[in-house]
């Protein structure tokens, strides 16, 4: 999950909205040189230098070995760096100094961009915006993250206040007209935007279009009307999320008709011969793959598909508070407006061409896997109706996977053979083989992480030498949320010699200004630098967290991950390379901070990696023995895990066409009918039984807000990921999947662009494909023609 928000103001690409988690993705499915065939029972050959054999070795064992991360750990003659080695974070006060100090900074800026008159000013002003904008981010992005995941209540209360000052500030900033004026006028200069790059006139038109959706340009009673439906729409749309409930909170039935279903798990819900079952836990979807009798499946099915009026009336409010903010701003509908930022789709016309196109390649696979149900449920009950009822689906699909199962009646198999040291070895090889990067274990320093369990990995290229921070906050930990997710603490951007020069004549009497050693370090507040060719950067510095599961030091045994965390890390690493590869001029486009439906593709295309047997046998041996892995046992588990993916793939494809039609002008219609709707959809593009009469599922559907118009992100990055792998990496065939060529085609045409250029112009490059270079309504149905694995055809 990418944890770097999606913009709602100019000033920010990345830091003002709190993106809900991704849905849980299903993943999928020659020898490259210098690789040994696992299948002859042979370790990888290493042919690196020596010092980089050592690093290696290093990297598996302090996250293998909590003795070995003991001892590394152990920092001497060190004063408080400051948390990132950011010397305001040496404790909760140097947060709000940090912010004080920031916001003076930021009142410099936009001092001068108001006064700006010369050519020469208005050339400036694009980076003087995102220098700007980096200035509030640094507080922003830190504080978001540090909020949430420090362990210490006082550091979470300081950023806190620190994200919440420079907020306000933000909000100051989204009125002040004269800023949209300025830019507007730089832009309308030829003189100026001659002088401008491809990345400065890029961002010139996303703030632009943010100062548009900010509603600036608005008279001022349209200006506050827009802060007051903003505020409502942020009030309303998290109650729904948190009051989200169902009709019945409980279905309450005789214990006798739960057979089948787990008989230890059934004891605990049991009383007095009465099962009392709470309608959202995991529980009663277990129950509804797996209860014989289909009268009380009907009951689980109704009880965990019917959200409550009270929900649903909510949503449907934030909806109708939705339409009516892109009314205001000028919008045919929120949908119109959400897709105009950063979307490689620009309207929900081009959506609607990729989902349509998407559901008609898959309904042929769908047909056949709901054939297949019927005829397993008929070979139950011979005496059964010809129909497959909505709450026969998860119990028959249950029953074929049982039926395919051989050597995976267990779930320790393949865990042993995935240390989370020997994954991060891998992971590492692999980007050495395909980037020339590499992950290099580093000592901490006092202060410089949020709890002990950080590891800080430099990510080190073979040209370009220190390229980014690494740090992976991977363990369980109680007060820790179980999400994975990866953030962008600080991004890559060019610092300008006069940030030095400024910086270097701050009042050295100012008791809020830490002591540096050079003026660099102060221009980049002590955090990391690079200086290549002549010119300083600020290294991207980011935050991987995870939830798996670690010995303890006396145990000093390593973590072992499924198949599925494997993947999971595989996934947010994919994030991570985004950021680290993309080292742009200007921090608005840096890394991450592209087209949102661009940003899970590194990502997506990672799962691929994970499943690939010539990357496994990079690194994946027993943890005891070094026994390679038997890759039969991951083919295995891929097949079994995508039996129906055709039927998974048509409800996202629903789910997303729920999405648009909500957002669409439909909701400000008189009548609007969330229910109505989401079972039209259901009868219209559905090959797989719809929602019974009477349920309202959109009701728990909290992606609705968290996505607005946008959830088609997750089908459509799926199919280019699936695309890049096919045609890039050749699905892996003899060794592409570590062939450095294939890398680079990917690094030259995509990732190190971040968010600076046209992200069809990416795409086409790197598929070497001109039919999608123009990005227009044409090019989404071909995406979504290409399909997914289920319904390509080779």
């Amino acid at each position: 999950m990418l944890r770097s928000a999606r913009p709602r103001s100019w000033v920010c690409s990345a830091c003002l909205s709190r993106r809900a988690p991704r849905v849980p993705q299903r993943r999928w499915l020659q020898i490259a040189p210098g690789v040994v065939n696992r299948e002859h029972g042979s370790n990888p050959i290493d042919h690196s230098p020596p010092g980089q054999r050592i690093e290696d070795s290093i990297l598996r064992q302090i996250f293998d070995s909590p003795s070995v991360w003991k001892a590394f750990s152990k920092a001497h003659g060190h004063k408080n760096v400051g948390l990132f080695r950011n010397a305001y974070l040496t404790g909760p006060e140097g947060f709000r100094s940090f912010a004080r100090v920031s916001l003076r900074r930021a009142r410099k800026i936009v001092d001068k961009v108001l006064n700006a008159s010369s050519v020469n000013d208005y050339r400036a002003i694009v980076r003087d915006l995102d220098r700007l904008s980096d200035i509030l981010c640094r507080i922003l992005d830190m504080a978001d993250f540090v909020r949430v995941t420090h362990p210490d209540p006082k550091i979470q209360q300081a950023a806190s206040e620190a994200w919440a000052l420079v907020y306000q500030y933000m909000n100051e900033l989204n009125t002040t007209t004269g800023l949209n004026d300025q830019l507007g006028k730089a832009m309308d200069n030829k003189e100026v935007t001659a002088a401008w790059t491809e990345e400065e006139m890029t961002v010139a038109q996303i703030l632009k279009l943010d100062f548009m959706k900010s509603a600036v340009n608005l008279p001022k009673h349209s200006r506050d009307r827009f802060v007051h439906l903003s505020q409502r729409i942020s009030e309303v749309g998290s109650a729904f999320m948190e009051e989200m409930a169902p009709e019945q909170r409980q279905l309450v039935l005789p214990s006798s008709k739960f057979q089948g279903m787990d008989p230890m798990m059934a004891r605990n819900f049991t009383r007095r011969g009465y099962l009392y079952l709470p309608s959202m836990s995991s529980e009663a979807a277990v129950a509804l793959r797996s209860v014989h009798d289909p009268e009380t499946r009907k009951a689980i099915y109704y009880a965990t598909r019917t959200a409550s009026s009270r929900s649903v009336n909510t949503l449907e409010s934030t909806l109708k508070l939705r339409a009516e903010l892109a009314k205001l701003s000028g919008f045919e509908s929120y949908a119109h407006m959400a897709l105009r930022d950063r979307m490689m789709a620009k309207s929900p016309e081009s959506v609607n061409q990729f989902l349509s196109a998407l559901a008609k390649n898959n309904a042929p696979i769908a047909r056949r896997e709901v054939a297949d149900l019927l005829e397993e449920k008929q070979k139950h009950n011979p005496s059964a109706a010809g129909v497959l009822e909505p709450w026969d689906k998860d119990y028959y699909a249950e029953s074929i996977r049982r039926s395919l199962k051989t050597r995976l009646r267990r779930d320790d198999f393949l865990p042993a053979y995935f240390s989370l040291g020997t994954v991060m070895q891998g992971l590492s090889r692999i980007f050495t083989r395909l980037y020339g990067i590499r992950f290099v274990s580093k000592e901490t320093l006092p202060g410089e992480t949020w709890h002990p369990d950080v590891r800080r990995l430099d990510v080190v290229s073979d040209t370009d030498g220190h390229v980014a921070v690494l740090y992976c906050d991977l363990f369980y930990r109680e007060d820790k949320s179980p999400n994975p997710a990866h953030f962008t603490v600080r991004c890559s951007r060019e610092i300008s010699r006069d940030e030095v020069v400024e910086a270097a004549a701050e009042p050295g009497e100012d008791p809020e200004l830490p002591a540096f050693e050079t003026p660099e370090e102060a221009a980049n507040d002590g955090m990391a630098l690079s200086m290549q060719d002549g010119t300083l950067r600020q290294l991207p510095t980011i935050a991987l967290v995870c939830d798996f599961p670690q010995t303890t030091a006396s145990e000093n045994r390593p973590a072992l991950l499924s198949f599925f965390q494997m993947e999971t890390l595989f996934h947010e690493m994919g994030h991570a390379i985004h950021s680290i590869l993309a080292r742009t001029s200007l921090q608005n486009v840096a890394g991450t901070r592209c087209a949102t439906d661009l940003a899970e593709l590194p990502s997506t295309l990672m799962e691929y990696f994970a499943a690939d047997p010539t990357v496994l046998a990079l690194f994946a041996c027993h943890h005891e023995t070094d026994e390679p892995l038997p890759y039969d046992l991951v083919a295995e588990r891929l097949r079994l895990s995508k039996r129906f993916e055709g039927s998974d793939t048509e409800n996202q494809i629903v789910l997303a066409m729920l999405d648009q039609e909500l957002h669409s002008s439909r909701a400000l219609e008189p009548g609007f009918d969330s229910t109505a709707i989401y079972h039209g959809i259901q009868r219209a593009h559905g090959n797989t039984p719809a929602d019974a009469p009477g349920t309202r599922w959109q009701g728990f559907f909290g992606h609705l807000v968290g996505y607005g118009s946008t959830y088609y992100s997750y089908l459509f990055d799926r199919v280019l990921a699936e695309h890049v792998w096919r045609v890039v990496f050749a699905s892996g065939r003899g060794g592409a999947a570590l062939d450095r060529a294939n890398g680079e085609r990917l690094k030259e045409n995509l990732l190190r662009w971040g968010g600076s250029r046209d992200p069809w112009r990416c795409l086409a490059g790197t598929l070497r494909d001109e039919r999608v270079a123009d990005g227009d309504e044409k090019a989404m149905a071909l995406v979504g023609s290409w399909g997914t694995s289920s319904t390509f055809k080779e």
